[in-house]
């Protein structure tokens, strides 16, 4: 299940790929280039699409610990222009919108995006799973303990792997149930996980793959390199590459980073590496 596929083109995830993140938000985390005035963004997609970025992901409300849910025109707002424009300029690149709101991923969709990476799996807008499925685009499921505000609570876990591991069974057949064809799974790193949590989940990647379909890791510049390292996430680049690397061991297929350079050069390492 290597393939997906969106508006009559296929994009082949057997070798893995790199998307690079580009928001649309005024209180991103990690805010080194990833904010500014539509051309500065357009700029930034460019960089990483010269970098070898093979999809970006464009998001314009913030879903990191403590955020609140935005409106839904003021997201709009935010990323429909960012989306017409970068498909304008660059008709062929993969534009995933990240967002937890149906009417946003239609919308998003409509403007030039293929793919639709929800956080929530649709816990969040009961609406998202028969868009998706109407819209016929690859979706992005990813697991979350409560919701943006309240994950980094006390997460909780009795076996952390196969609870994820088994909310990402019934998210997948949720997703078959409503008629989704391409899922991409995603353990959702940091988003309800201690650090500890987080690491047992990497160290078991491999594992949370379901009947073969992709599997996204999302580790860029995250508090559990930050809080082990005692650094701040500007200065995260080094540990990220070391955990691309080991999720790529483990099975991963996306990469999803800020930085695209120094993550298609651990691509193009690891695939070395299985060469030899």
């Amino acid at each position: 299940m290597s393939l997906i596929q969106s508006k009559g083109r296929l994009l082949d995830l057997s070798t893995p790929q790199v998307m690079g993140i580009l928001n649309a938000t005024p209180d991103s985390f990690y805010q080194i280039r990833q904010q500014g005035e539509l051309d500065t963004l357009v700029a930034n997609a460019e960089i990483m699409l010269n970098d070898g970025a093979t999809i970006l992901d464009i998001g314009g409300a913030s879903t990191k610990p403590g955020s609140d849910i935005i409106d839904t025109q003021e997201e709009l707002k935010r990323v429909i222009p960012l989306i017409e424009a970068i498909h304008n300029q660059f008709p062929d690149v993969w534009l995933s919108i990240d967002t937890y709101n149906a009417t946003v991923a239609r919308e998003a969709i409509g403007a030039g995006a293929s793919i639709v990476n929800d956080v929530s799996s649709g816990s969040l807008d009961p609406d998202m799973l028969k868009t998706v499925a109407a819209l016929k685009v690859p979706y992005i499921a990813m697991h979350m303990q409560g919701t943006p505000k309240t994950m980094q609570i006390a997460p909780n876990y009795t076996d952390v792997v196969a609870e994820v591991r088994r909310y990402l069974y019934d998210i997948c057949n949720q997703c078959d149930e409503a008629g989704i064809t391409d899922v991409i799974l995603d353990p959702g790193f940091g988003f309800g996980k201690t650090v500890e949590h987080n690491f047992s989940l990497l160290k078991s990647l491999a594992t949370l793959s379901i009947a073969g379909r992709p599997i996204l890791a999302g580790l860029s510049r995250k508090s559990m390199i930050c809080k082990l390292l005692k650094i701040k996430p500007e200065n995260a680049l080094n540990g990220t590459t070391a955990l691309n690397m080991v999720a790529l061991q483990q099975g991963a297929n996306i990469l999803r980073v800020h930085d695209v350079k120094q993550a298609v050069e651990v691509v193009k390492l690891f695939q070395l590496l299985n060469e030899a």
